[in-house]
């Protein structure tokens, strides 16, 4: 099967050194934006499983020693809105991948669940008004800021 290159494998580890003090900061970026986002009036809903008001906040917390880096949101407005709250973003990456020091900001409807029919995305939870944003590193003042553009255009 393939192997890594002995470069590619020390590039690797060294990222695995640093994994856990990453997850927290993204996770407490994660858990700030989800609480300041659940407050704001242009949103309709929020979806992040460290919020008390997620249906599974009591077994997430038995199960998890953080809630993860993915925050996702509906907007008012529906598609349409929530394509002018992206688009507005200016700090944050607009594109489907996951996983990055930098934020990322996508619109699920479009991108990975793009093929789905509209009767198959309303059956998984997939609303038009749905915006996921998976958290980075940055100041999350910053990104308060930037989300805060986005609300501005709805």
């Amino acid at each position: 099967g393939p192997s890594l290159s002995p470069f590619n494998a020390w590039i690797f580890l060294k990222g695995l050194e640093t994994l856990n003090l990453r997850m927290r900061a993204h996770c407490a970026n994660a858990q700030a934006l989800a609480d300041w986002l659940e407050q704001q009036e242009g949103i309709e809903k929020v979806h992040y499983a460290g919020l008390k008001s997620h249906p599974q906040h009591a077994l997430a917390q038995r199960q998890m020693s953080g809630f993860g880096a993915v925050v996702s949101f509906e907007v008012k407005g529906g598609k349409e809105g929530a394509w002018r709250f992206i688009d507005a973003t200016r700090l944050i990456s607009i594109t489907a991948n996951l996983g990055d020091s930098k934020t990322t900001i996508t619109h699920p409807g479009t991108t990975s669940h793009g093929r789905l029919s509209p009767q198959e995305r309303e059956a998984a939870g997939i609303r038009d008004s749905l915006i996921r944003v998976a958290v980075g590193l940055e100041d999350v003042a910053d990104l308060k800021a930037d989300l805060a553009r986005g609300l501005a255009a709805l």
